[in-house]
């Protein structure tokens, strides 16, 4: 299943709580266009099509040696942010550190992963990075500290506070942005917060009309703490909220490669807060499950709960509700908000590289050839991909479509957190 809706509708500028909605929208669009400079620079892409969104990837293992090629890759004269996604196998503190001191006034925002994916394609115990350009982004970021603790009406001040950052940031801009401007949201959120939910929820309801998409940070699947980099400290518990605003093209989306099937279970007992499932039919849960996915008997492990999801529907579309992992009392721990009486549907799988490939060619045809797709692909994706022997196959087009991310414990778009798809902004060429 793919969706990749149409974004670039010139609606965020309007936002209700933006300064900019008291502007006649018609009359500021065209003095901003007639005032702007010619585009020049690092932005404009040049004869042979290369990307001019700078992007790297280190390799070393030592943090401050990470930290040095990362930004001898990326820097330019008007870096406007960078975004990097790292392996839980570094020295955090060295890192935040090697980072902060490398970009200096440069926000860098970021997150721990379970698997990296670079220019290169699929990688693992890298760190990855992007840089956005002044000239073509204004980019301004929030941290939530304390997330086990939000509450709805937190992300109203949230909102607020970053419309109010955003406006102030283009109004005080020496060089407007080259264009009408349209704006989407990028969340980065502890993966083991089990907050998920209720943090994006809020979010895009106090955000209204500006798209959002994120993912849950990672730890190589030992499932023990997570992070999201902000302010040049790795914080647990915590998520990090950027609002980009860019005169390019843009579209977020989501795919997913999972149709439903006619084998239904229903939750008979279940720890909603925990998001574990004790009962399925009256069953002990790893035991039934099992059994309806045709493996009685076998241990369950995590390439299983990759080829095997299962699905809830939710206003009239599947989503996928993966299993993080069985206990020793036979119950499942999930990766998403779970309640008793839910009726869930193993789900059977489509051909996932056909299933990229129809992304890739609705992302063309709404945006052109992109610059840069920032995409979140959830772990247990790249797991199936592994065990289906897919993996070169899948990086290929990863490198080919200039994807740049990280695996992720769950991925958030619009409302709603989901599992086992790839979401993501994929960005046009100027």
């Amino acid at each position: 299943m793919v969706e990749s809706p149409l974004h670039r509708i010139g609606l965020a500028r309007r936002h209700p709580w933006s300064t900019l909605a008291k502007q006649d929208t018609q009359t500021g669009d065209a003095a901003m266009a007639a005032t702007a400079p010619p585009a020049a620079g690092t932005g404009t892409p040049d004869a042979t099509g290369a990307p001019t969104l700078p992007r790297a990837v280190s390799l070393a293992g030592d943090p401050r040696t990470a930290a040095r090629e990362l930004h001898a890759a990326l820097w330019r004269p008007g870096l406007e942010a960078v975004v990097v996604f790292c392996s839980p196998s570094f020295d955090r503190t060295a890192l935040a550190a090697a980072l902060a001191e490398r970009f200096g006034t440069v926000p860098v925002i970021g997150c721990t992963t379970a698997g990296e994916i670079g220019p290169c394609g699929y990688l693992s115990g890298a760190l990855v990075g992007v840089g956005f350009p002044a000239e073509d982004f204004s980019v301004v970021t929030a941290r939530i500290d304390g997330i086990d603790r939000f509450e709805v009406a937190d992300s109203t001040t949230i909102a607020r506070a970053l419309l109010t950052a955003r406006d102030r940031a283009l109004a005080e801009r020496s060089r407007p942005l080259d264009g009408a401007q349209d704006s989407f949201a990028m969340l980065l959120i502890d993966g083991l917060s089990m907050s998920e939910e209720i943090v994006v929820s809020a979010l895009h309801n106090a955000l209204i009309d500006i798209p959002l998409f994120g993912a849950s940070a990672g730890d190589d699947l030992r499932f023990e703490q997570t992070f999201v980099l902000h302010e040049g400290r790795f914080h647990p518990n915590a998520a990090v909220v950027a609002l980009v605003t860019t005169a390019r093209p843009f579209t977020v989306f989501r795919t997913q490669h999972f149709v439903s099937s006619d084998r239904k279970m229903v939750v008979t007992g279940a720890d909603p807060q925990r998001r574990i499932v004790s009962e399925i039919n009256a069953e002990p849960a790893g035991r039934e499950y099992a059994r309806l996915v045709g493996l009685a008997g076998e241990p369950l492990t995590p390439m299983i709960f990759a080829a095997h999801p299962v699905v809830v529907r939710v206003g009239g579309q599947y989503h996928v509700r993966s299993i993080q992992k069985v206990n020793e009392d036979e119950s499942l721990t999930f990766f998403c908000a779970i309640d008793e009486g839910i009726v869930l549907t193993v789900a059977e799988g489509v051909d996932p590289l056909f299933n990229m490939e129809s992304l890739m060619e609705g992302i063309e045809a709404e945006i052109g050839p992109p610059d840069l797709i920032l995409g979140c692909d959830c772990i247990l994706r790249r797991l199936e991909m592994e065990q289906r022997g897919l993996a070169a196959a899948m990086a290929e087009r990863l490198i080919a479509h200039r994807v740049l991310g990280f695996c992720a414990y769950g991925e958030q778009i619009n409302g709603m957190h989901v599992n086992q798809t790839f979401t993501g902004v994929a960005i046009g060429r100027r």
